[in-house]
């Protein structure tokens, strides 16, 4: 890809790819918080209770679907754009942008050495880039 507009279209890809992957991965993670340790629920309701108790609870199912969209839009994207660019900054920004949403959403302390490998891969996908 080539050019502004295709710049534009493959940043808008990425972007989608990135917000679904991160949104996924925060509902899949407070579906399980929610449910609580699986060999807990097993030993309470069984297996098929278990496994009734993750697939009807809604953050999972929306999680999961995310991650679907996510995926999609990966093949998608690869339809459009070099791997050797796709792959590094959607990955890497998926890093990042789940720091940011753990800390936000799920309340998690996200430390110093966590926030300055942020800013190095983000500093690695612009090398990349250019």
């Amino acid at each position: 890809m080539t050019g502004a507009a295709n710049g534009l279209q493959l940043a808008a890809m990425i972007a989608v790819l990135v917000i679904t992957a991160t949104a996924g991965d925060i509902l899949l993670a407070s579906a399980f918080r929610q449910i609580g340790d699986l060999d807990e629920v097993k030993a309470r309701r069984g297996l098929l209770g278990t496994v009734l108790a993750v697939v009807t609870n809604l953050r999972f199912v929306a999680g999961v679907s995310a991650m679907a969209v996510s995926f999609f839009s990966l093949l998608f994207t690869l339809s459009h754009a070099d791997v050797s660019l796709v792959a590094p900054a959607a990955g890497s920004l998926t890093f990042v942008s789940n720091a940011i949403a753990a800390r936000i959403f799920l309340k998690e302390r996200v430390d110093r050495r966590r926030w300055v490998a942020a800013i190095f891969v983000c500093c690695g996908v612009a090398l990349l880039k250019h």
